[in-house]
């Protein structure tokens, strides 16, 4: 896979992204490509469904399961906006996801290298190959800016609480 075709699907997850942050969630997306098709897509929507692992990648693997109709995805690509966290990582794992592409590094959560690395540990019965920091700074940009937008709507709360 060449980097300008990781680019173009990192920008399709961007896009997804930007529909978690209209809902005011976390902004990550994800997108699951095989044969250079998308299988399955989704954006985190953990607030929105009171569901601690509605995460961008769950759902884009929940979809691409139902598509294929298979529970082994196998020749596929996940690209995600941000880092899977340990969750997420095993998911890729038990799914047989070929290949992740990340954006933006987790320094905090980051299963796929960052603060341990799930998806390339040899103990595990399948390895995910991982390519990390594709528009990582347009990733990471996007994530910041939802924080910061986020601490200034609390810090105008507080404000009018007093």
């Amino acid at each position: 896979m060449s980097l300008q075709q990781d680019q173009l699907w990192m920008r399709h997850a961007l896009s997804l992204a930007s529909k978690a942050a209209d809902a005011g969630e976390i902004p990550v997306g994800a997108v699951l490509v095989k044969d250079q098709e998308i299988v399955g897509e989704g954006w985190n929507q953990s607030i929105m469904l009171n569901d601690p692992s509605a995460h961008a990648e769950m759902q884009a693997i929940r979809q691409a399961g139902a598509t294929i109709q298979n529970y082994r995805l196998i020749n596929t690509t996940l690209y995600v906006t941000l880092e899977p966290c340990t969750m997420c990582a095993g998911l890729l794992v038990h799914s047989r996801i070929q290949r992740l592409v990340f954006g933006a590094f987790d320094a905090k959560t980051g299963a796929a290298g960052s603060i341990m690395d799930v998806l390339r540990d040899t103990r595990l019965n399948h390895q995910v190959a991982v390519s990390g920091g594709v528009l990582g700074e347009e990733c990471g940009e996007t994530i910041s800016a939802f924080f910061r937008q986020r601490r200034a709507q609390i810090k105008v709360s507080k404000r009018k609480e007093t």
